[in-house]
């Protein structure tokens, strides 16, 4: 059996603003799509066992990048615009939104994107933005998963209302896997790690 992947050997390979600058390197991809806030950084930090590799913004969608997260040179995290911000400039809104369309329409890799973690807000559940995204991934035949972050925020009875909401919610298709996560608990970390494993085919942990 193949030894798991290091997930210490991980680095910022490349923060992208253009199309153009996106690695061409033969490995799978996952990436994080998700709402301004929603926690995709923390996410990151803690799937790596991170503090501070990814950066958590005090200003949500201040900064319109695609950013590939290198994992053992076997597997890249990518990490897109967090969208529905409604304070970013009309010009920046435009620019998250040809960038991120770029990255699944005109990205010469797409082939190697195994899997996109679509995360949620377990407080909120899904927006329209959300269930726009699913929309499109599903129209484009883009494997998908659930993170359900901040789960930790949540008393007990309505843990489990919100992820039964989630789970039903009728923009996903029957079956959806949802992961419940918090950052700050470190709960939810080997699940995604499984998930991601399972998309990719690499073993991700022991």
């Amino acid at each position: 059996m193949a030894s798991p992947i290091n997930l210490q050997n991980v680095n910022l390979r490349m923060t992208a603003g253009e199309i153009r600058q996106f690695p061409s390197d033969p490995i799978p991809q996952i990436a994080l799509a998700g709402r301004s806030n929603v926690g995709k950084s923390s996410l990151i930090n803690t799937l790596l066992g991170r503090k501070s590799l990814a950066r958590v913004s005090s200003a949500p969608g201040k900064t319109i990048t695609v950013n590939f997260y290198e994992i053992d040179k076997k597997i890249f995290l990518v990490d897109l615009p967090g969208y529905g911000f409604a304070k970013r400039p009309r010009e920046d809104q435009i620019k998250w939104q040809m960038l991120t369309d770029g990255f699944f329409t005109k990205n010469p890799n797409i082939d190697r994107l195994a899997a996109v973690a679509q995360l949620v807000d377990s407080r909120i559940g899904l927006t329209n933005d959300d269930r726009a995204m699913v929309d499109y991934l599903r129209a484009a035949g883009i494997p998908y998963f659930v993170i359900a972050t901040k789960v930790d925020k949540l008393g007990a009875t309505e843990r489990k209302n919100n992820l039964a909401a989630i789970a039903s919610d009728p923009a996903l298709d029957e079956g959806t896997v949802v992961v419940p996560f918090s950052s700050l608990k470190n709960e939810g970390r080997e699940d995604v790690l499984r998930q991601i494993g399972i998309m990719t085919g690499i073993r991700m942990s022991k």
